[in-house]
């Protein structure tokens, strides 16, 4: 199974295969429209407009799943995006990346990227507590924790790191760029 495999779906309604992405940079995250997290779309987009034009895709698959931080339709959200960070990559169909209902595109991330912690510092220490009181098992279990976690994917299809929300943006910038 390779991720070109997977499809994705607009909220049209429309299936896009991801091996339209053959050749290309992607960075694959689940948003949020009113989580702590939601100004990652500002660096997200400095990164598109930045690199699009030397293959670089930004896959933003909104997700409720987090404390119901992703409410209102699929417009609502992406006027949200575009009124408030500018955002010109695409967005598709808000969809679960966890449980009975997950895209069959996250088993396949998680699988290839499961959790390894949130790093260190402050950030990573407090979330790491919260975690800790929603699901006692966290750190063994390869689910999506939060808003904002990313996946990078290389030219070749090979899913090659996983970001948590707490890893600081222009670290990720710095990663991604190197893939460019």
């Amino acid at each position: 199974m390779s991720i070109y495999d997977f499809e994705l779906e607009r909220p049209s309604g429309e299936k896009v295969s991801l091996s339209q992405f053959k050749g290309k940079v992607m960075l694959i995250v689940n948003t949020a429209t009113g989580c702590g997290f939601t100004p990652h779309y500002k660096e997200i987009e400095e990164m598109y407009e930045k690199w699009h034009e030397k293959g670089f895709e930004v896959i933003d698959i909104p997700c409720n799943q987090f404390a119901g931080q992703t409410p209102g339709t699929d417009d609502e959200i992406h006027e949200f995006c575009t009124l408030h960070y500018n955002t010109q990559f695409e967005q598709f169909k808000k969809s679960d990346v966890n449980g009975e209902k997950e895209l069959p595109l996250y088993k396949f991330l998680k699988e290839q990227r499961p959790f390894e912690g949130f790093g260190k510092g402050v950030k990573a220490k407090a979330f790491g507590a919260m975690m800790k009181l929603r699901d006692k098992n966290y750190k063994t279990n390869p689910d999506i924790k939060w808003n904002f976690t990313k996946f990078l994917v290389d030219r070749e299809g090979n899913v090659v790191k996983r970001y948590e929300p707490t890893v600081a943006m222009k670290d990720v910038m710095k990663e991604v760029e190197a893939y460019i």
